[in-house]
């Protein structure tokens, strides 16, 4: 992949590995990576950008030296680790086994995006890209704060987007979009502090705006800072909300999500523009292999955090291992 620079109103903009890097306010990082890119040292310039983290994340990065060898790592989880990832390193590895995630997907069959462009917004490492590319959808754009994170979803989940680093409240770079966009937003709007901001860039991407997962101030284990569902719902003059577990229910029950929510609902998803159904997610599309959260047949949680925070995948992943949801899980080649 390409490593160069872009001018963009005037200013120089580093793309390394093919990733517009494009954060407003770092410009000290911003002006290191362009001359280390003006220099010839690509891997240099890597490794500054890898160790940039969102406001959120407050642990020092790793070594440069050990930043290093991520371009070297096998699979995703090695390279998670490299980039020490921590407890994030266990979320991503895990989501598709999480009922946030479940949540997310009955919200996707519910409101297909059809024949428009997808942009996902604080896309991570590109979960639901992923999916959406194996059902035929593109083209696909993912835009995050975290470097890191996109070039972990080009690298190990999904090459076939394209990736854009970029905060959406500081505004976006052009993003050549061949039409209006279905803006997808899952498991993060709580955490933009500027949240009109964010919604306005979104908006103005494409007609249908869906925000999954949602937390709201119900929610014991929320970070960010989360808004009522009336807050959310006048913020995105939304034409359907949900509550969040009644989402998880519904993909798991195989039927569709029931509209609604109540004030006393822990995260909502919220759907602005008009959508209609789309295939069955349930069904994997390519091969599976046993989900990994059993060890020896004995489900292990990966840490008592996620345990806690996602306590409801007992629903569906019983003690020991058994077919059933979530059982058996098309992951990335080299997870």
């Amino acid at each position: 992949m390409a490593s160069e620079t872009v001018e963009l109103d005037g200013v120089r903009w580093p793309v390394v590995d093919g990733i517009l890097w494009h954060r407003l306010g770092r410009d000290a990082l911003r002006a290191r990576v362009v001359d280390l890119l003006d220099a010839g040292d690509v891997d240099g310039a890597r490794v500054a950008l890898f160790a940039d983290a969102d406001d959120w994340w407050g642990e020092p990065p790793p070594p440069s030296s050990q930043l290093a060898q991520v371009v070297s790592a096998g699979t995703l989880r090695e390279a998670m680790d490299l980039l020490g990832y921590g407890r994030v390193g266990d979320y991503f590895a895990h989501r598709w086994s999480d009922p946030t995630y479940l949540a997310g997907l009955a919200l996707l069959e519910q409101h297909w995006p059809g024949e428009r462009p997808v942009v996902e917004v604080a896309c991570g490492i590109g979960h639901f890209l992923r999916e959406l590319h194996q059902r035929g959808v593109g083209p696909l754009v993912g835009v995050d704060v975290v470097f890191s994170k996109l070039w972990l979803a080009q690298r190990f989940v999904c090459p076939a987007a394209r990736y854009v680093c970029a905060d959406v409240t500081a505004g976006l770079p052009p993003l050549d979009l061949p039409g209006p966009a279905y803006v997808l937003c899952v498991d993060a709007l709580y955490f933009l502090r500027d949240k009109p901001a964010a919604v306005a860039a979104m908006r103005a991407l494409g007609d249908v705006l869906v925000v999954g997962h949602a937390h709201t101030p119900v929610e014991v284990h929320s970070s960010g800072e989360p808004l009522t569902l009336g807050q959310y719902a006048d913020l995105l003059g939304a034409d359907v909300v949900y509550d969040d577990d009644e989402l998880t229910s519904a993909f798991l029950a195989r039927r569709a999500p029931v509209p609604g929510a109540r004030d006393t609902a822990r995260a909502v998803a919220l759907v602005s523009g008009t959508t209609s159904p789309g295939p069955d997610l349930s069904q994997p599309v390519g091969p599976v292999r046993p989900n990994p959260l059993y060890v020896d047949g004995v489900r292990t949680w990966p840490s008592p955090r996620w345990a806690e925070e996602y306590a409801r995948a007992t629903d569906y992943l019983p003690e020991t291992y058994a077919p059933g949801p979530r059982s058996l899980l098309d992951l990335p080649e080299h997870w």
